[in-house]
């Protein structure tokens, strides 16, 4: 048995390179398509869209209320990221899911460069309100400052969201689904943010989602002129 394994090691090793190189090249691939949409096309597909996310204050009804997230100013990368959760089904929303499923590659890129220019247009301010002494220590103990940054505004991948200003319910409905298992309807599969939001409970999440939304951020609701 020894002598098969030494024979078989060189094998696995060179698999498991090619499997981390495809890993990689996947996530440059999608990277680079993001980064490499048309704003103008972006915004003439974004009729699709602008029905919930350019309407100031609409909220979601199924399978939950809440107001529909800001996406406006969220990083390109990000967008893409999202979008192509909803379409492989790893975020469940019925909605988004159908509407993801119809977009091809060039169709996601050209989106998310839209969104992503038609924020604020202003940075988040590097220094933000502080929270009380009880949300501080729940944001310290989730370690949120690790991936979205000291402001909430500058993540340390542009695939990950900011949350800064970001609306109270939504953050809120958005960790709560991560806790969701075996819904068709709802719920989001992620290892990492699973494991982050199983520390709490929900009144410490809705703690933590209200203290975000007060913060100075980069997104923003952007009506489309037939809205407004």
């Amino acid at each position: 048995m020894k002598q098969l394994f030494t024979k078989m090691l060189p094998r696995f090793v060179a698999m498991a390179t090619t499997v981390t190189m495809g890993m990689a090249a996947l996530t440059l691939s999608t990277m680079a398509t993001a980064a490499d949409g048309d704003v103008k096309a972006g915004q003439s597909k974004a009729a699709m869209c602008i029905g919930c996310h350019g309407i100031v204050g609409y909220q979601n009804v199924f399978p939950e209320v809440y107001k529909v997230p800001m996406i406006s100013g969220q990083s390109a990368e990000y967008i893409a990221a999202a979008l192509n959760a909803y379409k492989k089904g790893d975020r469940k929303h019925p909605t988004m899911r159908g509407i993801a499923g119809t977009l091809n590659e060039e169709d996601i890129a050209d989106l998310s460069a839209f969104y992503a220019a038609s924020g604020t247009g202003e940075a988040a301010p590097e220094a933000q309100t502080a929270a009380t002494a009880d949300v501080a220590a729940l944001l310290a103990k989730g370690g949120c400052v690790a991936c979205h940054g000291v402001n909430y505004s500058k993540p340390l991948d542009p695939s990950y969201p900011k949350i800064a200003g970001q609306h109270a319910d939504y953050l809120y409905s958005a960790l709560r689904a991560y806790k969701i298992t075996g819904n068709k309807v709802a719920g989001r599969n992620n290892a990492i943010m699973a494991g982050v939001v199983s520390q709490f409970d929900n009144a410490e999440l809705k703690a933590m989602s209200k203290y975000l939304s007060t913060l100075d951020g980069e997104l923003v609701v952007k009506p489309q002129s037939r809205f407004r």
